[in-house]
């Protein structure tokens, strides 16, 4: 029965919406699809009860193998009936239940003959099906017919076609393969939708052949595109076949771009956004290659449209991060965007105004900002709070107004992540410029007054403790950190009694003062509280606890030399007995998730879909893996891993990466194998390592793989001994050798005889930075003021000319193997100079900390001062030998 009507309040916004499927269960839809079954067909019943399937299928609803059947054999009496949308029906139903082979059998007929119907929407969703269902030998038997449908004069057709040879293309490459000539033909129809199918399908089949996809690009940039959707698709190949052409070495003027700027003047608001995008994201585009495409972007700000104000002013801001001048010219035309009703176009205005305005219209845009920011959401508040940040490093003489911007908004309401952003600007403002360390700290005083959050309290007071004794009058600011002690929760009250005993030890005229307080804290509730009370006042009572200031110092303001990660892991892992936990047994190495682990998370297929269990991964993973193996057991503690090297290509027969493990005395390479090919089984997998350039290096021992299945992961080992505690360094050929034997695909059984085989892979090298573990500190001033200053080797390089900055500092992190700190790997756009912070554990568990100051002139020519402190001063001259000859 249908929902009664309601009448609708225009000013309740909050009113329910009614769903025609609510309620609806599976059991009650298969009871009323028996009505597929009836003499005469009721074309309208039928088409509500396949919708109700179809929201079932889906909701995620799971159908037995039986009412799958049930349903799709009742479907298939369906094509009896004349009705055109009951039929319409029937294809996406068909679609949907996906039936086995055995099943397809009985709806191939029905769709052949609709796919040569007279009626041309029967035959285009007839293809669409068929192209859904079958499998390969059935689609050679009607290729003839997609052919043909390719090249039909019906444009809905000829695109069926096309989309399903885009589908096709992923399961039977090698029959799609074959109708490039058809498809070429697509390519010049006068539809505009079809030269846009066409195309993506003609690219597709190409994509692998570098060459053929640079001369259909050529071919079809002489002006033969005229669908506007075809011409977006172009201009993105062009794009990738001037990348293409780049990292090949290809260099002189660079191909194609004068199609690019010929798009800019198309009657297509689509076409030419497209072009100024990609002509902004050329690798090194010069100012005057962007200055056509900022001129049509400019145009597009003062557009009616909302969508393409958002769409040019997005494409600014990405510019203005790396071209911050090239974008000047726009910024009266983004002042009046401020006021844009669009608040997301409003903000991405707004940042790219503090990117690229100059130092005299701070004050203005501040001005601007303030009423601006009450009207946006948090998440837009974060992104304004970022180019502030930036631009107060841009300018630090207008710090005050940029400081006292912040430290307004931050008593404003706000959610967690908004106001982190908010403290992290004030915390780099303090560090970045001294002259502010005093306004900004006592800004964050106030904060912490009415502060809800706990982690933002805790990381203020960890801070006020490092650098309020250093300032002028630190007295001012115990106030503040006592009044937590009585006014917060306990993690904040053993917060404040660290930053407190900071003071204590730091300010001698304080420490009495310091000491009645603590005294106080000792009856506190919380027995964490009450134990750092307890300890602090011993610290600073000098009653032996500690033998020297010196301890005291590295006991308050020292770092914890390893990752909080791996401390946790390691406590878990503890089981409690009469041995004490070992700190020392702790990985040093800071693990990083890759990219693509971390997008496939909350993604994982399982069951049949599921890929095949990965090798063991990580450093706790590699070392339990490697100390199970008899040969490896005695070569002592593993010192480090190193990411996978890949050592064959992509799409290859056969994927090979390797880790290399460094021991002190020994290095393990670690091949993982993996079998691309479906009807092949692989016996005996080694790899034979050439060590004729690696001199220091003598293979000791080596474990074969005895099987590899198809699509099926396995790793063998090669081990070779070295000198003890030196970091030796070489370059190794690798062989994999295998036995193949053939798998009968029916049976899934190996023949007995096998064919001895072997393939070459990539060189593999073993080079300075895989003897240093990447170690990060919390605090870098701390741990190099702790190093002794007269161990400290300072020495000056020409690193000659680069692009940037940023790429010079990618090149020595690289090359040195270590950890960058304080986020000082990140270079400002537009910046001569930067300081970059690394620090790391060499070979032999020795403490490196570096300071590299990098400096650029208008030549691009790069110079690096290098200042190298470590434990040990052999140490200290190998980080610089190795930079010598890197």
């Amino acid at each position: 029965m249908a929902q009664p009507f309601v009448k609708k309040d225009d000013d309740h916004d909050d009113e329910l919406e009614y769903s025609p499927f609510m309620g609806i269960e599976k059991g009650a839809v298969l009871q009323e699809a028996r009505v597929f079954n009836d003499a005469q067909v009721d074309p309208r019943r039928c088409s509500q009860v396949i919708t109700k399937l179809l929201y079932l299928l889906n909701q995620g609803e799971s159908f037995t193998k039986v009412e799958a059947t049930e349903v799709f054999f009742s479907v298939t009496k369906l094509f009896q009936s004349k009705d055109t949308g009951l039929r319409r029906m029937v294809y996406l139903i068909i679609k949907e239940l996906s039936p086995s082979s055995d099943e397809v059998i009985i709806v191939t007929s029905s769709l052949m003959k609709d796919m040569n119907s007279k009626i041309d929407m029967y035959r285009a969703n007839a293809i669409r099906v068929l192209c859904r269902i079958i499998d390969g030998t059935l689609l050679t038997q009607i290729e003839r017919y997609l052919k043909q449908a390719i090249v039909d004069k019906n444009p809905v057709v000829s695109s069926a076609a096309l989309v399903s040879g885009l589908h096709l293309l992923r399961t039977n490459p090698e029959i799609v393969k074959r109708w490039s000539n058809e498809v070429q033909e697509g390519v010049q129809s006068r539809s505009a939708l079809v030269q846009f199918h066409a195309l993506a399908l003609l690219h597709q089949i190409r994509q692998n052949d570098r060459l053929a996809v640079s001369k259909l690009v050529g071919s079809l940039t002489r002006g033969s595109v005229r669908s506007p959707l075809a011409q977006c698709l172009l201009i993105r190949y062009t794009s990738q076949v001037i990348r293409d052409m780049a990292n090949h070495g290809q260099s002189g003027e660079r191909p194609f771009y004068e199609f690019l700027e010929s798009c800019l003047r198309h009657k297509a608001e689509m076409v030419i956004l497209e072009a100024a995008r990609a002509i902004t994201e050329l690798d090194g585009v010069t100012s005057r290659e962007l200055t056509p495409a900022i001129t049509v972007l400019q145009l597009f700000l003062s557009s009616p449209k909302p969508v393409l104000r958002f769409a040019a002013v997005r494409t600014l801001n990405k510019v203005s991060m790396t071209h911050p001048m090239a974008v000047t010219n726009c910024n009266i035309d983004m002042e009046s965007l401020i006021s844009d009703q669009n608040r997301s176009i409003a903000t991405l205005a707004i940042t790219t105004l503090l990117k690229t305005g100059n130092e005299s219209s701070v004050e203005r845009l501040m001005k601007q900002i303030t009423n601006f920011m009450s009207d946006i959401a948090d998440e837009f508040k974060i992104v304004v709070v970022d180019a502030i940040r930036s631009l107060c490093v841009k300018f630090p003489l207008k710090y005050r107004s940029l400081m006292t911007f912040l430290s307004n908004i931050l008593r404003e309401e706000g959610g967690f992540e908004y106001k982190r952003a908010i403290v992290d600007s004030i915390v780099t403002i303090i560090r970045d410029i001294p002259d502010a360390k005093e306004s900004g700290l006592l800004h964050l005083c106030e904060f912490i007054e009415d502060c809800e959050f706990t982690y933002l309290s805790t990381q203020i007071l960890h801070f006020l403790g490092i650098e309020g004794p250093k300032t002028s009058d630190p007295s001012k600011y115990i106030r503040y950190i006592y009044n937590r002690v009585h006014l917060e929760n306990a993690t904040v009250r053993a917060a404040a009694v660290s930053t407190l005993a900071k003071f204590g030890f730091m300010v001698e005229s304080l420490k009495p003062r310091i000491t009645v307080l603590l005294k106080r804290c000792i009856y506190d509730s919380d027995d964490e509280v009450r134990d750092r009370a307890t300890l602090f006042l011993s610290v600073l009572g000098g009653d032996g606890t500690l033998d020297t200031d010196k301890d005291s110092k590295e006991f308050l303001f020292g770092s914890l030399e390893v990752p909080l990660a791996n401390m946790e892991t390691s406590l878990k892992n503890y089981d409690p007995s009469e041995e004490a936990f070992d700190i020392n047994s702790v990985p040093k190495e800071v693990k990083s998730q890759p990219l693509a682990e971390k997008k496939a998370q909350g993604k994982k297929p399982t069951g049949l879909g599921a890929p095949p269990a990965a090798p063991a991964s990580g450093f706790d993973g590699y070392e339990r893996l490697l100390s199970s193996i008899p040969e490896f057991a005695a070569f002592g503690k593993l010192f480090k891993s190193s990411s996978p090297v890949e050592l064959t290509e992509a799409e290859t027969e056969y994927a090979v990466n390797v880790v290399k493990h460094i021991f002190d005395n020994h290095v393990v390479f670690q091949y993982n194998c993996t079998n691309t090919i479906p009807e092949q089984l692989l016996e005996r997998v080694n790899v034979i390592v050439d060590a004729s350039e690696a001199e220091e290096f003598s293979e000791v021992t080596s474990k074969a793989l005895n099987s590899l299945p198809y699509d099926s992961a396995g790793q063998t080992f090669v081990a070779f001994e070295k000198p003890a505690g030196v970091p030796a360094l070489g370059k190794f050929s690798n062989t994999l050798t295998f036995v193949v034997k053939e798998v009968d695909p029916s049976t899934g059984e190996a023949e007995d005889d096998g064919v001895e085989d072997e393939y070459q892979l990539e060189d593999l090298e073993v080079v300075s930075a895989d003897y240093m573990l990447k170690v990060s500190v919390s605090n870098f001033r701390n741990a190099w003021e702790s190093m002794n200053e007269e161990d400290e080797h300072v020495d000056e390089y020409g690193l000659g000319q680069r692009e940037s900055l940023g790429e010079a500092i990618k090149a020595v992190i690289d090359l040195l193997g270590m950890q960058p700190c304080e986020g000082t790997e990140t270079v400002p756009s537009n910046a001569r100079s930067h300081t970059c912070l690394l620090s790391g554990v060499y070979i032999g568990n020795v403490k490196v900390l570096v300071r590299a100051q990098f400096g650029m002139d208008s030549s691009k020519d790069i110079a690096m001062k290098l200042a190298v402190r470590a434990e040990d001063v052999s140490v200290a001259e190998a980080i610089h030998e190795i930079v010598a000859n890197g």
